[in-house]
């Protein structure tokens, strides 16, 4: 007489069904965490969308294949974003702790692609952090010396540059402030820097017929073109320069430390 096999849970369809069940608790645990970690490096987000896609095995190991997020109004260190969107693949993360309810911790670098848009009305909300203004008095600094000051770094030492206003047209930027001088009892000039703006390479930024002028006692020389350099890490695809609007596609390398 024949007997059926008895089911002790362990048939390919019955594994199949307890993997399905345990990948999606880790899923569920894992979401909100990576949520809880992006709201804890912004300041603030609107409309907070996240997708994780990662297989049952490589997820038990930490490993996620893809992660695709999307965000509106987000601020980050003081700088202001319209709209974001973002994939990050190949990330590995310390699963182990976030399932016992430690903080979420990248533990190698991570390769994001995506699309960003900002209008001119963020970046002139991000002057107030110092994020922004750092990198533009720190961009006044490369352009001076390109034009041929010798040293721009301690020609600024007892000034302080406030920036108030960015402006975004077709292709190029107008940027202006002032410039606060300490050993002339606080003596306040203005600052304008106009120039247009392109990609060089995936990692350049181009800066065409780029015009400064502020009264420190020099004369900026006429330049056709000045260009940036961003790091290996960064890979631009697109920049547009638009009537009011800044929108960027590309990529960049996120370091763990």
């Amino acid at each position: 007489m024949s007997h059926a096999p008895a089911n002790d849970g362990h048939d390919p369809e019955s594994l199949s069904r307890q993997g399905l069940k345990q990948s999606r608790i880790i899923t569920k645990v894992l979401t909100p965490a990576v949520r809880l970690w992006l709201r804890s490096l912004l300041e603030q987000v609107e409309d907070l969308q996240i997708n994780i896609q990662a297989g049952d095995r490589l997820l038990l190991t930490g490993h996620i294949p893809k992660v695709s997020l999307s965000a509106r109004r987000a601020v980050y260190q003081g700088l202001y974003v319209r709209q974001i969107q973002l994939v990050a693949e190949t990330i590995r993360i310390n699963l182990g702790q976030v399932l016992k309810g430690k903080p979420l911790r990248l533990l190698e670098p991570v390769p994001v692609t995506g699309e960003l848009l900002v209008e001119e009305v963020d970046l002139n909300a991000s002057l107030q952090g110092t994020l922004l203004p750092n990198g533009l008095t720190e961009f006044s600094i490369a352009l001076l010396k390109a034009g041929g000051c010798q040293n721009p770094t301690e020609l600024l030492q007892n000034r302080q540059i406030t920036w108030d206003k960015i402006a975004i047209d077709s292709g190029e930027i107008k940027l202006s402030g002032t410039v606060t001088d300490s050993g002339k009892q606080n003596a306040i000039s203005r600052i304008a820097i106009h120039t247009g703006v392109e990609l060089a390479s995936c990692h350049e930024l181009r800066f065409i017929s780029p015009q400064i002028e502020v009264d420190l006692d020099l004369n900026f020389p006429s330049l056709d073109t000045f260009q940036l350099d961003l790091g290996p890490e960064v890979d631009l695809q697109e920049l547009l320069l638009s009537p009011g609007q800044l929108f960027c596609r590309g990529g960049i390398l996120v370091r763990t430390d």
